[in-house]
């Protein structure tokens, strides 16, 4: 068990142009935490969530993830588990050549076992040695699914998790982020549709123009409480 923060991100900075996308930003993470992050179109959600992958470097700030610099430490990068509202699956691979190219980027050695128990659970082990060129956009993200996984990290940031997903498939994936947000993992995830993960989420941030404005326990029903937040919902 963690005794420091699974994530503390400090003071974050991150321009576009004249656009503040991150502003002075803070937030800290605990194991066991399933953080719900919400917010209008260009509120600096994915931003936030790239710079904690360690895909984006802040102008100014530092992010640590198990107490370790995400842009500074080799190999800290290989605690977290991004999944990005695109697939990022190379299309002339099939998944599991996509999956075994991810393992051997985490160096996982012997994952053929692992591989095809992520296949079979999202449901693309009879497509396993298909380009995934010809996939459908529910497909793509079921892929990126099983490898933003497949190496186990303790954090996992999600954004847009739910995009292209059938109704079959968005239950599936509900189940396993609720197996998912144990004792020794943590959850960043952003939506358009609270609801989708609402009951799961053991906190509420909302995010506007770089900042956090809101930052609360879930509590209650959704329907209660989204005039509160629908509030911060202005771009």
């Amino acid at each position: 068990m963690l005794t420091h923060p699974l994530v503390r991100a400090t003071g974050l900075v991150r321009r576009f142009g004249l656009i503040r996308a991150l502003d002075q930003l803070s937030l800290e993470v605990r194991v066991g935490e399933l953080v719900l992050l919400l917010g209008a179109n260009g509120a600096g959600k994915t931003t936030l969530l790239r710079a904690l992958a360690g895909l984006v470097r802040p102008l100014r700030g530092r992010v640590q993830v198990c107490g370790r610099d995400v842009h500074a430490e080799p190999g800290a990068r290989g605690a977290v588990g991004f999944l990005s509202h695109h697939a990022m699956v190379y299309d002339d691979l099939t998944p599991r050549e996509n999956l075994r190219f991810h393992a051997a980027l985490h160096r996982l050695d012997g994952a053929e076992r692992e591989i095809e128990a992520a296949l079979e659970l999202v449901g693309l082990i009879d497509r396993a040695d298909l380009p995934a060129r010809g996939f459908s956009r529910g497909m793509l993200q079921r892929l990126a699914l099983a490898r933003t996984d497949l190496h186990r990290p303790p954090l996992l940031l999600l954004d847009e998790p739910f995009t292209g997903l059938d109704p079959v498939a968005a239950d599936t994936l509900r189940q396993r982020i609720a197996t998912w947000r144990t004792a020794d993992r943590g959850i960043i995830a952003v939506t358009h549709d609270p609801a989708a993960i609402w009951t799961l989420a053991t906190r509420v941030v909302v995010m506007q123009h770089g900042r956090i404005v809101h930052d609360q326990p879930r509590s209650g029903d959704l329907m209660d409480v989204r005039p509160t937040l629908d509030r911060w919902f202005v771009a």
